[in-house]
């Protein structure tokens, strides 16, 4: 099959519409004709949701699809499996695998989440002691995960555990492909400062998973774990949007709109905001260009730094701004929502919500180490515990 350029997406998009019409087909009908005719990633493999095509070309088929009022596939409800999963089963799964799993992943059939961080290893995901035990032709799992997101809604997750206690932390890891629904499998909400709860604790106890669902080699589970973790950062901090989206557009409208909020000291640091705002956008699409190239680099680590910076810097003077209004805060109930919103909501809720950023998808601190010694070249950080088993480090 010959790769198709521009033009020859444009007509299969055509194709695609004129034998599925969006206003009278089912929206998940729609979804998996979309996934089989290989318009949902141009840039997979043909049978598995793409052409071989450029990434580069995604656009002209979604500009085809968005002009004809075409259903899409909730991407914040799915942002785990599309940024996570799906890139790193491509990369690290069997044919089997990818064929079972890339398709109702991308027409949001089944939602993913990631049981990767735990009570006692976050910033240290090495050093994880969720226990994977060969038995037969299945693995038994027992632990427990936290700050895990859409737990309470996902249908499989993406688990690293340790297979191997005699090696050092970073080679006796797995990856597998866990099922929430095992019964041993117990998902528990964590209540936030914004009073929702859009993530979880998740208990594992004797979970059975089959060897077919394991991900890579057995023990080089931290390899594969890279290809997930690049891709959720360059997910959170690169993601695609307008001039003025995200963070920085509710306070620029609130600007234009509130004159009697505004002082001197405020603009100008409303400005300066809006600059760095522009920069981080405008290099977001310059890191999701190099992707047209292979997989993401450690330089996502630096978007989602950024990002994390930008949003709570930008939040507090949105508070600031608003003055004593800026501190109320509607919706402050229990909810489990499906995905975080920041600018459908109360200033209050964006000042509280984005302290998480720092947290979320590997901690400013690491991404800081990361940033300095992958893109930057310094020297690393001494690290006496790499030549040490795991079972032998103090915990």
């Amino acid at each position: 099959m010959t790769t198709p350029d521009a033009a020859g997406l444009r007509r299969l998009t055509l194709e695609l519409l004129a034998a599925h019409p969006p206003a009278t087909t089912d929206p998940t009908d729609f979804l998996k004709a979309r996934f089989d005719a290989g318009l949902a990633w141009v840039h997979y493999p043909a049978g598995l949701g793409g052409l071989d095509a450029p990434r580069s070309l995604q656009p002209v088929v979604d500009a085809e699809l968005a002009a004809a009022d075409a259903p899409d596939n909730d991407p914040r409800r799915i942002g785990i499996g599309l940024g996570m999963a799906a890139p790193t089963i491509l990369g690290s799964g069997t044919d089997e695998q990818k064929r079972r799993f890339l398709r109702p992943l991308w027409v949001g059939e089944e939602v993913w989440c990631q049981l990767f961080s735990e009570p006692g290893a976050g910033s240290d995901l090495a050093a994880l002691g969720t226990r994977a035990v060969r038995d037969g032709e299945d693995w038994v799992v027992d632990g427990q995960k936290v700050w895990t997101s859409s737990a309470h809604l996902a249908r499989w997750a993406i688990l690293i555990a340790r297979t191997d206690p005699d090696v050092p932390k970073h080679r006796g890891i797995s990856y597998f492909i866990c099922d929430m629904t095992d019964p041993g499998v117990e998902v528990r909400p964590l209540r936030q400062i914004t009073g929702e709860a859009e993530f979880n604790e998740v208990f594992l106890t004797g979970v059975r998973i089959p060897d077919s669902h394991r991900l890579g080699p057995v023990g080089e589970g931290w390899k594969v774990a890279q290809t997930t973790l690049m891709n959720e950062r360059v997910s959170i901090g690169g993601a695609r949007i307008p001039r003025e989206g995200g963070m920085i557009g509710p306070i620029a409208a609130t600007w234009r709109e509130r004159p009697e909020l505004r002082t001197h000291d405020l603009h100008q640091r409303l400005l300066t905001f809006w600059v760095e705002a522009e920069v981080a956008r405008l290099t977001g699409a310059r890191l999701r260009q190099q992707l047209v190239a292979g997989q993401p680099g450690p330089e996502g680590s630096g978007m989602k730094l950024a990002f994390a910076r930008l949003n709570q810097e930008i939040s507090g003077l949105e508070v600031e701004l608003m003055g004593g209004e800026g501190l109320l805060y509607s919706d402050w109930t229990m909810r489990r929502p499906e995905f975080v919103d920041f600018t459908g909501r109360d200033a209050g809720y964006r000042y509280l919500r984005s302290k998480g950023n720092s947290i979320e998808g590997g901690t400013s601190e690491v991404l800081l180490n990361i940033v300095a010694e992958r893109v930057l070249g310094l020297p690393a950080e001494p690290r006496n515990d790499k030549a040490v088993a795991w079972k032998d480090l103090s915990r």
